[in-house]
């Protein structure tokens, strides 16, 4: 049996041949459970008086032990399988989006106003005044996904064309949780100045930049530099997508165990592109201390070969000057957070936290410490998985914050912004139903993207964004 937990990312579909006695059905399931799956579905496709086809769907943990639940099925008497569906695979095949016209053009004068010779017009008018393209385009609502596939979540380096199905997946939620048009732009190459190049070129179709899973310290450069040249927000998502919701969900942890922000000490377990935007975010709500745990140990005053990024951490954390491992640096911490490897801890070092300490240990798949273990010690745990409690997950921030920046036609995102966002995540759940197990919303809970879009809109506003006209000119 596999050691994960099976999950609906590795579910299958067994098609069955099985003879049709009263205990057939039983016993096609009864061979699931014991290999260690979960049915969820149990189909009859066929039948007559000899034998009766099923289609059997069931969660597996990973690939082979969906082959040994399959293997399983197969060794049972009277049982033909004919045929073993991977339903995430299904999912896939074709893509996950495509583009729908908003306009019908269902005869010549429709047609003449969306193209020839109408167009024109709508044309001229963006050439002589360049601010109504976000009235008058698709630039208004549709922000660019970019990648080069260098830092794939929990995949690494794997180029451009395997980066593909999650950036589509990253489309399809944008426009199912904030009616954001969002559209993959997967680039081959992986040179800073390239990207660059390549971005601000683009730039004139889009309302917003959502930069994906390019890795540090490259993605710090990238994203400031395209800030500081073109005239739309420019937005990391594993830096501040993943900030904002660790701040949501450490504001809601927080008021669970009764300590304030200003009193905790935070150790953070990866000072990559999250750690470090996590870390800053902290910083900027008021953290009491937070130390910095990378690869090549705790982060400290005369630590040698510190890149920008690593040595802007050393000069604001840290106070104590900490230069040891990580469970000796989580001893007597309140917080721990991990966005970094598996299983760098276990339960006997959580017991090493302060009292009602709160761990979000959200590496994926498999978490820096065994969730199940860290609940022995701590007050309040979180993960990135969707099978356990407090799922942290950047659905939660980047939709709606998109949402509020083309909404208020804004023209860069700020760390205000962020604060706000994370505040408006927190509130969703609100004060008086926090409890340890629910420390932030459902992803599906429709009342988030409305929230932050409302929280970023108004920064954004109040800083001199302009609100953009619905209406034709």
């Amino acid at each position: 049996m596999a050691s994960r937990l099976p999950s609906a990312g590795f579910s299958i579909t067994v098609r069955v041949s099985v003879t049709a006695d009263p205990y057939a059905i039983g016993r096609l399931t009864t061979a699931v459970g014991e290999a260690g799956a979960i049915v969820t579905a149990l189909d009859v496709v066929d039948s007559d008086h000899v034998r009766v086809v099923a289609d059997i769907t069931a969660d597996t943990a990973d690939a082979g032990h969906a082959d040994q639940v399959v293997a399983a099925l197969r060794e049972l008497e009277g049982v033909e399988v004919r045929k073993v569906s991977d339903r995430t695979f299904l999912l896939h095949l074709g893509g996950k989006i495509e583009v729908t016209p908003k306009v019908s053009l269902r005869n010549r004068d429709e047609l003449s106003r969306a193209y020839t010779p109408g167009v024109a017009r709508v044309c001229l008018a963006i050439a002589e005044n360049p601010a109504d393209a976000r009235r008058l385009t698709i630039k208004r609502n549709t922000v660019a996904v970019v990648t080069d596939g260098s830092a794939v979540l929990g995949l690494g380096n794997i180029g451009p064309y395997a980066a593909m199905p999650v950036m589509e997946g990253k489309a399809a939620l944008f426009k199912r949780f904030a009616g954001v048009d969002a559209w993959p732009v997967v680039l081959d190459t992986q040179d800073t100045e390239e990207i660059i190049k390549i971005v601000k070129a683009i730039a004139p179709a889009y309302g917003g930049i959502n930069l994906e899973d390019i890795a540090a310290p490259r993605c710090f450069e990238i994203e400031e530099r395209l800030r500081g040249m073109l005239d739309i927000p420019v937005f990391h998502d594993d830096q501040h997508g993943t900030a904002i919701c660790v701040l949501a969900a450490l504001t809601n942890a927080l008021r669970v165990v009764g300590k304030q922000i200003s009193d905790v000490t935070v150790v953070v377990s990866g000072a990559g592109a999250a750690g470090t935007a996590i870390m800053k975010l902290l910083l900027r709500q008021g953290v009491g201390d937070v130390i910095a745990y990378d690869r090549n140990g705790a982060l400290h005053r005369g630590m040698p070969g510190l890149n920008t990024s690593h040595q802007w951490l050393v000069e604001n954390t840290n106070r104590a000057n900490y230069s040891g491992d990580l469970p000796g640096a989580i001893k007597g911490a309140d917080v721990f957070i991990g966005v970094s490897a598996p299983n760098l801890l276990v339960g006997a070092d959580i017991a090493q936290m302060a009292e009602k300490a709160i761990v979000f240990a959200l590496a994926n798949p498999d978490p820096e410490v065994d969730p199940r273990e860290a609940r022995q010690y701590a007050a309040v745990v979180a993960t990135g998985r969707s099978d356990q409690p407090n799922q942290i997950n950047n659905v939660l921030a980047f939709p709606g914050v998109f949402r509020g920046l083309l909404d208020a036609g804004a023209s860069q995102f700020t760390e205000e912004m962020a604060l706000a966002a994370a505040q408006a995540i927190a509130d969703v759940v609100g004060a008086e139903k926090v409890n340890a197990s629910v420390i932030v919303p459902s992803v599906f809970d429709p009342k988030v993207a409305p929230a932050v879009a409302a929280a970023v809109a108004a920064v954004a506003k109040a800083a001199g964004a302009p609100r953009l006209d619905s209406s034709a000119s």
